[in-house]
């Protein structure tokens, strides 16, 4: 049985529902879930204060998706999952659209946790995907991986 069941980078909107679906496994006892949508402030890079953010758009590198799944294998690796699935929106978003959703399930809740947060912190750290944040003010930045 494949353990990646789901890795993919997308323009649409992204369904928790089919994540889910993705990790269904009869001998995983824990199943660990991050979502990330977007909200409506953040930091500006090199600032304490949060500012008010209208919308994101996030780009990706052509090899986005190759590497997202050589993360998940590393992962795969790592840990004793019974199956993962990330997926990652590309595109304009509105404020409460899902971003990134991942998944862990694997045959303890401690383990399903702990892949599940290496998962979106690699995910964030190695693939080349880019936010760009616009704020209110009009001002917008780029942000490094995510």
């Amino acid at each position: 049985m494949t353990v990646i069941r789901l890795a993919e980078i997308r323009d649409v909107e992204l369904s928790v529902d089919e994540v889910v679906a993705a990790v269904k496994d009869a001998s995983a006892g824990g199943v660990a879930f991050f979502v990330g949508q977007v909200r409506d402030h953040d930091r500006a890079q090199g600032e304490e204060d949060s500012r008010a953010v209208t919308r994101l758009s996030y780009s990706a590198h052509p090899t986005a998706q190759e590497q997202l799944r050589e993360v998940m294998e590393k992962i795969a690796a790592d840990f004793p999952v019974r199956a993962l699935a990330a997926v990652h929106r590309v595109g304009d978003l509105e404020i409460g659209d899902l971003a990134v959703v991942v998944a862990a399930a694997a045959p303890h809740r401690a383990e399903a946790f702990a892949a599940c947060r290496r998962l979106i912190d690699d995910l964030k750290h190695q693939v080349p995907i880019w936010k760009h944040q616009l704020f209110a003010d009009g001002e917008s930045e780029w942000v490094g991986a995510c």
